[in-house]
């Protein structure tokens, strides 16, 4: 459970961080691709994360209603668009999460369903969405040959040369 405000933001500042390195590596002529007809692009994917971050997730917990735009190219065009209209977005959103008592965590909020949640579980939820995306994004760079820094410092092939034997089974 989320308990206070303060490192609840620091924590979502670092998770789109580790986000956006796949935008920092994407090569301006990838960004619209996407693996198959009528899918994401990468640049659909980022300005849906920087749209739902700051019209859905940040309005419902200030108790208004989502007015998420869409991933639309239009929103922003270009490598340096959707970087300024994920970094707006963000930065909007940030301050409107900074904005709620440790208190407001365990009030409840409204989805766009109209079903009420705790606003700690809504944050939560939109850390788990990104999450969700962010693994998407990653696979699509690895489909495009970009070599992606790990997540957090190893590949799983480092993990496994630095761990100890397993025990017999």
């Amino acid at each position: 459970m989320l308990q206070d405000i303060l490192s609840f933001t620091e924590y979502w500042r670092n998770a789109r961080r580790r986000t956006l390195r796949v935008l920092d590596a994407l090569p301006p002529s990838d960004l619209e691709w996407t693996y198959a007809p009528n899918r994401f692009t990468f640049g659909d994917l980022f300005r849906h994360l920087g749209g739902i971050e700051r019209f859905m997730y940040a309005e419902n917990v200030m108790h208004r209603p989502s007015t998420y735009p869409g991933h639309s190219a239009s929103l922003a065009q270009g490598l340096d668009a959707v970087r300024a209209y994920v970094g707006r977005c963000h930065t909007e959103a940030l301050e409107i999460f900074a904005g709620l008592s440790d208190a407001d965590l365990q009030s409840k909020c409204h989805t766009p369903a109209g079903t009420p949640i705790a606003i700690w579980k809504w944050l939560r939820a939109m850390v788990e969405h990104e999450a969700h995306h962010r693994g998407q994004l990653y696979l699509m760079a690895s489909m495009r040959g970009l070599r992606m820094v790990p997540l957090f410092g190893l590949t799983e092939e480092e993990v496994v040369a630095r761990s100890s034997s397993p025990p017999p089974p």
